[in-house]
């Protein structure tokens, strides 16, 4: 394995394992902190675009662990293009990106074929709050915004209702547990009303419909689950958790840890310690997912 790799994975991997043996999801801890307010949404790019795969749990981590509000992240390079700087003493966050290089290598009978190497890199970005003197809107506080409006706790949330039925999923209602039934594929949910609330019940779909996303016919992810509890069930269940709370971020609702979840942490720990790279693989699968049910949304028109 390349060094700088194994470095990579190693320093992202042991950062979510210890937090996992804490028994804190890190997917989800930034709404369970409560200096973190506004509107739920990915980290951000300084231009605005979202942060995906493993670098949104880094973020997210980063942004919990030092207290920060803001959802923008920027390179020294890019505050000080902007007129601003870097605050003294400020530590930066690492963020990963795949990269490739070609390798001539000889064959049995002796030819030369080029071979594409893939590898990740990393460099370090700072939350807008480790900053001064950028524009006004990366200091904007939730404060600054509109607040949103009280939702009684059995409203429904008519925008993610209607994402959900841009998927053309069978979803079917009964019963009281959540599952995604594969060979006859559809997804079972509980009444809406057994819920405590609407972001419940979203957060809850959004995870089954994550499995949905595997079948053989959309995206065919298999890691080779022969039972409950097993490799294969524990990396499933691991991207399904991360689908769900990057598409409650995109859909702007707050996710609450599902207790029947609460015993696969042990599942987790041992594929991530057995595995540097099952994070990375697991986000990138989730990202993957949440990519699909997208693309069943309408396109704005240009």
């Amino acid at each position: 394995m390349h060094t700088e790799r194994a470095d990579i994975c190693t320093r992202v991997t042991s950062h979510i394992v210890s937090e996992l043996e804490r028994g804190v999801r890190p997917w989800l801890q930034p709404w369970n902190a409560e200096h973190l307010a506004g509107k739920i949404t990915r980290p951000l790019r300084s231009t605005g675009q979202p942060y995906k795969g493993i670098n949104v749990i880094q973020l997210w981590m980063s942004a919990a662990a030092q207290g920060f509000a803001a959802p923008l992240w920027i390179t020294f390079k890019q505050a000080k293009e902007l007129g601003g700087h870097i605050k003294a003493g400020a530590r930066g966050t690492l963020v990963v990106y795949s990269d490739r290089m070609t390798k001539r290598e000889a064959t049995d009978d002796g030819e030369e074929v080029e071979k594409d190497i893939y590898f990740l890199k990393g460099y370090t970005v700072f939350n807008a709050e480790q900053t001064e003197g950028l524009p006004a809107h990366f200091y904007a506080t939730a404060s600054q915004q509109l607040e949103p409006l009280a939702r009684c706790p059995q409203e429904r949330i008519a925008a993610a209702d209607l994402f959900f039925a841009n998927t053309a999923a069978d979803i079917r209602h009964g019963g009281n547990r959540a599952y995604y039934a594969e060979s006859p594929d559809y997804v079972q949910m509980p009444p809406f009303e057994c819920f405590r609330d609407a972001e419940s019940y979203c957060s809850t779909l959004a995870h089954e419909l994550t499995h949905w996303t595997k079948h053989g016919s959309r995206l065919n992810r298999d890691f080779g689950r022969r039972k409950f509890g097993d490799e294969g069930y524990a990396r499933e269940e691991l991207v399904a958790e991360l689908g769900a709370a990057f598409l409650c971020a995109d859909l702007s609702i707050t996710p609450e840890p599902r207790e029947d979840h609460a015993s696969y942490l042990d599942h987790w720990l041992k594929v991530l310690k057995g595995d540097k790279r099952a994070i990375f693989s697991a986000a990138a699968e989730a990202q993957k997912a949440v990519d699909y049910l997208h693309s069943f949304q309408p396109k704005p028109e240009a």
